[in-house]
């Protein structure tokens, strides 16, 4: 599972990895430009989709999907669990990804959060 904040101050939407999910991402954490956020979405049914090719990280079907992937040209980080927890965060052409498929603890709170982020500037 992952905490996402925001920071206001300096722009940022942060993706922190908590406990195995830093081995299974091999990333401890993720700092995106909210300029670059175009929106988040609470969406189970992505979770269920296929992954496209993985870059790196871990991908067990069924347990886990953790790290880079690659789907139609499309540039993913994963780290999912839990589908029914699972919140979709799309990024602005440039960034390094083009969405961030992400287990919270409370997805529709993270949404809420987000939104009003990219909302308010």
């Amino acid at each position: 599972m992952a905490l996402i904040s925001v920071d206001r101050e300096h722009g940022l939407l942060t993706v922190e990895f908590q406990g195995l999910d830093r081995l299974w991402t091999l990333k401890s954490r993720l700092e995106i430009p909210l300029a670059h956020v175009r929106g988040a979405t609470h969406d189970p049914g992505m979770a269920r989709e296929p992954k496209g090719v993985r870059v790196t990280g871990t991908h067990f079907p069924g347990y886990i999907t953790a790290g880079r992937f690659r789907q139609g040209g499309e540039r993913l980080f994963w780290d999912v669990k839990n589908p029914d927890k699972a919140v979709v965060v799309a990024l602005a052409d440039g960034g390094a990804y083009d969405r961030l498929v992400i287990e919270v603890d409370d997805p529709r709170a993270t949404v809420a959060l987000i939104e009003r982020s990219i909302t308010r500037g």
